[in-house]
């Protein structure tokens, strides 16, 4: 992307041709290979979460952040069913300023059904997904990941980025930014994730060179490789995979002659998994999460 965009527009006369001169190097940088290319981004002041100032009307704010259609969202307006400042907003069209108000990304508040909720123009969440839930909408076996999540995040599709197997635990994240939950996980972008293993059987030294070696699996005759992979236990290791291909920590494992007993993700790019966040519990990503996530 070269940063201008030239546009011409022939007048009905056709003598006169006005050019139209579009910067767009601040889109071109955000989708290069490093994110810290962005303005801002490397240094955390990059906030993608909010506007830099942006005025709505309540019922575009509700119906923006999944609580239903339009008319729903009139309707509990009407009811009296959201507050805003610790006093209820009856009037949908009442117009108030989601862009952020603090240095640590807090924007805009409201209360639905006594429910207090955060404006977010785009979602990025994390979750620790604990075991026995797909990462799936329409789950075959276990439950959804999806049902971990209130309904307005439902509503407003947000998607796993990536996913973990129903038996795998860990960090996961969510987002409805189609260009986020790309750049993240695709290959090309090397975005690290790490795997803490546990083995059927020990682990020698020879398994782990392998593994960084690279190892065929029986999809692709390409060999895959772990970015690293450290002993951490005669049964246990540290895995880092910049690629995310079906079931392939086990498969790599397999391909060494050893077995997957658990497995859990800690690690996402830079961002771990807070010890604070139970399994099975989510919250908002921050602005400095968001970066440390994208980080190699």
């Amino acid at each position: 992307m070269s940063g201008v965009v030239l546009f011409s527009q022939n007048r009905l006369n056709g003598r006169r041709t006005v050019q139209i001169s579009q910067r767009v190097a601040i889109v071109g940088r955000f989708l290069r290979r490093d994110w810290r290319s962005f303005s801002g981004y490397g240094n955390g002041t990059y906030n993608p979460f909010y506007s830099a100032r942006f005025q709505m009307k309540l019922e575009q704010i509700l119906f923006s952040q999944g609580f239903g259609s339009r008319k729903l969202c009139r309707q509990l307006i009407v009811q009296g069913d959201v507050a805003v400042a610790g006093a209820v907003c009856d009037d949908g069209a009442t117009e108030f300023d989601v862009s952020a108000t603090a240095a640590d990304g807090n924007g805009f508040e409201f209360c639905v059904q006594a429910v207090r909720w955060q404006y977010h123009a785009k979602a990025y969440l994390m979750l620790h997904k604990p075991a026995g839930y797909e990462c799936s909408q329409k789950p075959k076996s276990h439950r959804s990941v999806y049902s971990l999540l209130p309904a307005p995040l439902r509503e407003r599709n947000v998607q796993a980025v990536g996913r973990l197997d129903q038996d795998t635990t860990g960090l996961l994240l969510f987002s409805d930014d189609g260009q986020y939950i790309h750049r993240m996980t695709s290959p090309r972008h090397e975005v690290p994730k790490i795997y803490e293993v546990m083995t059927s059987e020990a682990v020698t030294p020879e398994q782990v060179q392998r593994l960084i070696a690279g190892v065929v699996l029986d999809d692709s005759p390409d060999p895959v490789r772990a970015l690293a992979c450290e002993l951490a236990g005669q049964r246990a290791l540290q895995l880092t995979l910049t690629s995310g291909k079906y079931h392939q920590v086990k498969r790599m494992l397999a391909a060494v002659g050893n077995h997957v007993e658990s497995l859990h993700r800690s690690r996402i790019g830079r961002l771990v998994l807070p010890h604070d966040l139970a399994p099975g519990q989510w919250r908002w990503l921050t602005a400095e999460e968001f970066v440390l996530a994208g980080t190699r």
